[in-house]
């Protein structure tokens, strides 16, 4: 029996924090499916089609991680995509709260279904989607936290919001 998990998350921008946590899970499980969150409440930068095709140029060599967008509750997109397993990245000792808060609703909506829990690789722990969005609109360099052709992406973004 192949043992699919499932990464989701907004990945407004997806950031190389992502992707480690992405390609660690990849080691761990046969198959992830990155779920890419059509999470209109978050105001995205970025529409999920487009979060989508930007997953799938960063993974496209990477044969055991495919990329869906959902929306609508977590577990049924587990259930849709015969996972059992759910991934989450953290970052921090704040996101551990809130990550506990939605593994156990998502537990208690779905006991077939498992959280598993991978720490962000140091030297990303500090980087989140919003903070590197911020710090690119205000004319920083992002390009440490991004694969190349995600901060082309973003670049044009911000340059055609300019206008």
């Amino acid at each position: 029996m192949e043992r699919i998990a499932i990464y989701p998350g907004t990945f407004d921008p997806v950031t190389k924090g992502h992707i480690d946590i992405c390609e660690r899970a990849a080691k761990m499980f046969d198959h992830v499916v990155i779920g890419v969150a059509d999470s209109l409440a978050k105001e995205p930068f970025f529409d999920v089609n487009e979060r989508t095709e930007m997953l799938e140029m960063v993974f496209a060599n990477n044969p055991k991680i495919s990329i869906r967008p959902f929306s609508g509750l977590l577990i049924d997109f587990a259930r849709d995509c015969e996972s059992q397993i759910i991934i989450r990245g953290l970052r921090a000792i704040s996101d551990f709260e809130y990550e506990v808060q939605l593994a156990g609703m998502n537990r208690s909506l779905a006991n077939e279904i498992e959280t598993v829990f991978l720490t962000a690789a140091q030297h990303y722990a500090f980087v989140s989607s919003s903070l590197v969005r911020e710090i690119a609109r205000l004319g920083g360099d992002v390009s440490e936290f991004l694969h190349p052709s995600i901060l082309q992406k973003l670049t044009d973004k911000l340059e055609s919001s300019k206008t």
